[in-house]
């Protein structure tokens, strides 16, 4: 077993920063392949970003392309996802998630392809 937590949520302005960390119990963090995903009220859990095991394939909706960047720091057990130029539209509980058996090294965008789930942190973006 492995557990997530999230932290870094908050409120704020339409333009703004915020960075969300995602801190993974175990020595087996180098090995997962890590995601964030995000649901907004009355829809569907949706993909936002991914990196593969090794960090070297990285892959973005289309949605947050060019402004939220995921990374890790394997030395920390922790996975991070930066968002900048944040929009109201961004407003949603936003999840971690980890593989920790990836068959190859690709940056995962299925749902159904992680096993472990954080609780969530609320991102709210005011106009």
């Amino acid at each position: 077993q492995v557990q997530l937590v999230e932290s870094g949520g908050g409120s704020v302005q339409a333009g703004g920063s915020l960075r969300l960390s995602c801190a993974a119990s175990g020595r087996t963090f180098s090995s997962a392949a890590m995601g964030w995903f995000r649901q907004a009220p009355g829809k569907e859990r949706e993909f936002v970003a991914a990196i593969s095991r090794s960090g070297s394939r990285t892959y973005y909706s289309d949605s947050v392309r060019g402004r939220f960047t995921i990374s890790r720091d394997n030395a920390k057990n922790t996975v991070y996802l930066q968002m900048n130029s944040l929009k109201p539209e961004d407003t949603a509980v936003y999840y971690c998630a980890a593989d920790l058996r990836p068959y190859s090294d690709g940056a995962k965008i299925l749902q159904s392809e992680y096993d472990y789930w954080g609780q969530g942190t609320q991102v709210t973006v005011s106009s």
